[in-house]
């Protein structure tokens, strides 16, 4: 299973430390996503950080900065425009409109699956039909192969019932900004990950 890191949305003391250590222990994509910031600010912020990061960092704004940058790719949320991108993400919040977007996206993000860690109040619908999301899930991906990653609520016990449900990982931001170690907070999600992957091996 994949595990995304989002960033804080606001300016953390922590995080850039935080993005070194994440990446020495295999953090694959780390989206920014800080709608408050400028782009001026942005693209200066991440100016500043190692060009060895580039490759596995998403921007969820100003897409010209992400092909300025040589980013890994950009991410939108659900509302605005719809225009399809090779590799692009977007996120998604009901099932009509993740069914309309499977193998059109190379990632998608569909959410909330469990109450936010950092969204008190925000949660799945306690009439949310289950079974339709695993079928869409397990369903064709088409030509672009999409990958969708669970979001809200993201814990390491949350996981497993991630990968039951049909999601090929998921994206954490409470689970681990929320942590006095950021670092070992984003291990835990790994390590969890990878028992999955290997009890389903040996299954």
């Amino acid at each position: 299973m994949q595990i995304a890191v989002i960033s804080p949305e606001s300016a953390d003391p922590r995080e850039v430390a935080a993005m070194e250590g994440m990446f020495s222990e295999g953090l694959g994509r780390y989206h920014v996503r800080k709608p408050a910031w400028t782009e001026a600010g942005l693209e200066a912020w991440l100016r500043a950080l190692p060009r060895a990061w580039r490759p596995r960092i998403v921007l969820h704004r100003h897409p010209g900065l992400a092909q300025r940058l040589l980013l890994a790719g950009t991410h939108a949320g659900d509302a605005g425009g719809d225009a399809d991108a090779p590799g692009a993400g977007r996120s998604c919040h009901d099932l009509a409109t993740l069914r309309g977007r499977i193998g059109r996206y190379g990632s998608l993000f569909f959410g909330p699956i469990f109450p936010s860690l950092s969204k008190p109040g925000y949660g799945p619908a306690p009439d949310f039909p289950w079974g339709e999301l695993s079928a869409a899930l397990k369903g064709d991906r088409g030509a672009a192969g999409t990958r969708v990653l669970a979001i809200g609520g993201i814990t390491a016990r949350g996981l497993a019932r991630c990968r039951e449900l049909g999601f090929d990982g998921a994206a954490a931001m409470g689970a681990v900004w929320g942590e006095a170690d950021p670092v070992r907070a984003f291990a835990a999600l790994r390590d969890a990950a990878r028992k999955l992957e290997e009890a389903r091996d040996a299954a």
